[in-house]
């Protein structure tokens, strides 16, 4: 993993939801600046329970978490955004502006921003996401993958150094979600952290530099992607099924004798193994 300095720390955390239904249950946690994470697990594991702990919509039942030095507890959901960017599964739990090119200017002018800055902002957004023929539409017209680009256009021009995107490709074409995804490998080589909450291994086997296994409201496994692809009993314990080119490659351990998370990498390894000989 990173050896950055963590932009996030997370100390026995517990949070149950109204009814004593337990959510988290004694996380321990650091992740490091400038890191990309995938957060994966079951329904019910505690993901989305987790992640909203480090925008400040949760607060701990018990346990502390600290973004860049700052106790959650201690800083208002409105100063958390300054820092911490987060985009809903469902983009209409967001979006609320007449047109899309308001959406996109919300953020930057509700941080202050000068009438320019924001103009600028709201431009690039609009130019970086494909939707400058909606500028001027409102978002409940659009479709919903298109309304999911406007809710994560809508954090990006707010230039957080941490981005949450819970579930950021659903509703999305195969076009769309690699654009969206060279995007936030942009911002990832700029300095920034990405977080992303996703089912899609294959998602997170092409682009996540680690992986964090969330079940039972804990943390059950947390490290590099590859590292991570390769615990065959924590994965099946929180019933994930890594990419089906991963499961080929670990087939073929003996021969292989690494782990493999896309096409080409197997490939890779495939003409290392024959050249290397039994």
């Amino acid at each position: 993993m990173s050896t950055s300095p963590p932009c996030i720390r997370v100390e026995e955390l517990f949070f149950e939801y109204a009814g004593d239904l337990a959510a988290l249950n004694g996380v321990d946690l650091e992740i490091a600046e400038n890191a990309y994470v995938a957060i994966v697990g079951q329904n019910g594991s505690g993901k989305t329970t987790l992640v909203k702990h480090f925008i400040g919509l949760l607060r701990p039942s018990s346990g502390r978490v600290w973004v860049y030095g700052r106790e959650t507890t201690s800083v208002s959901v409105g100063e958390l955004a300054r820092t911490v960017g987060y985009a809903f599964q469902n983009p209409d739990h967001q979006i609320f502006c007449p047109t899309t090119r308001e959406e996109l200017a919300f953020g930057p002018r509700n941080l202050g921003l000068g009438a320019r800055e924001v103009a600028e902002r709201t431009e690039d957004a609009l130019t970086a996401f494909g939707l400058l023929p909606y500028a001027d539409l409102p978002p409940a017209v659009l479709g919903y993958g298109l309304r999911r680009k406007i809710s994560i256009a809508a954090v990006y021009t707010m230039r957080p150094r941490i981005l949450i995107l819970d579930e950021p490709t659903t509703g999305l074409d195969g076009r769309s979600a690699h654009e969206l995804l060279a995007l936030l490998g942009g911002l990832y080589a700029q300095g920034h952290t990405i977080l992303l909450v996703t089912h899609d291994m294959r998602l997170v086997a092409e682009y996540a530099r680690e992986t964090l296994v969330m079940h039972e409201g804990r943390v059950l496994a947390y490290g590099p992607t590859r590292h991570v692809f390769g615990l065959a009993e924590e994965l099946s314990r929180a019933q994930l099924i890594p990419p089906q080119v991963t499961r080929l490659g670990e087939a073929l351990r003996p021969y292989l004798r690494e782990t493999v998370l896309t096409v080409p990498e197997f490939c890779q390894a495939f003409v290392r193994a024959r050249e290397a000989g039994p």
